[in-house]
């Protein structure tokens, strides 16, 4: 990447916010723009000079940094925004996600992780710790085992996933064409979708298709 990348940090601790400036510095094309210590001066630096990326401490003493990320992707939603914290987020991680906040740093992070995290979002990704990532790995599985369905409902999706018409449908189960649309319709109801292109892609993802 040959452009200035400009990057604010925002950190109420001096000593910590100077020793994020320096490293971040080393990193080729970034460029800091400035070092402030609570929410306004952040989002005041924002609006002056409209970073790429922002070094985000979730605790600062006028406002968290959930709600000062808020603003930065609402009214700036390319800036990048990474949250810098000393605390564990396992527990609001769905909301930063929501957010769309480009990474999450523990404080403790290395200086490598720190540049990895940086050069991943200015190429378009993100980086997790592993023990998150296998955690989500498993959440998406009780997700799409979270729903059951009876012998009827799984020869019916497993005839669409093949392209099968409603009518084809019904002709081949011997039953009426609004009978499988009702069957159709508490399908899409237990795997929660509205379209039939949601269906067939959550169910292919799911133990019964075959």
């Amino acid at each position: 990447m040959s452009e200035i990348v400009r990057t604010l940090v925002v950190d109420d601790h001096p000593l910590f916010a100077r020793a994020t400036k320096a490293l971040l510095e080393q990193i080729e094309h970034i460029e800091v723009v400035g070092v402030v210590g609570n929410g306004k001066q952040c989002l005041e630096h924002v609006e002056r000079y409209q970073p790429v990326l922002v070094f985000l401490d979730y605790q600062l003493p006028d406002q968290s940094g959930i709600e000062i990320a808020t603003i930065i992707k609402r009214n700036y939603p390319n800036i990048h925004v990474v949250i810098f914290t000393g605390i564990e987020l396992s527990g609001i991680f769905n909301k930063l996600i929501e957010i769309k906040v480009s990474g999450v740093l523990s404080k403790e992070s290395s200086e490598r992780t720190i540049k990895n995290m940086v050069n991943c979002i200015l190429d378009g990704h993100t980086m997790l710790p592993l023990s998150f990532f296998h955690q989500m790995q498993l959440t998406e599985i009780a997700v799409q085992e979270s729903f059951a369905l009876v012998e009827e409902e799984i020869l019916m999706m497993n005839m669409l996933v093949k392209g099968a018409t409603h009518d084809q449908i019904a002709d081949q189960i011997f039953m009426s064409k609004r009978t499988v649309d009702n069957y159709l319709r508490k399908i899409y109801d237990k795997l929660g979708v509205k379209s039939r292109t949601e269906a067939l892609e959550k169910f292919i993802k799911s133990k019964y298709y075959s």
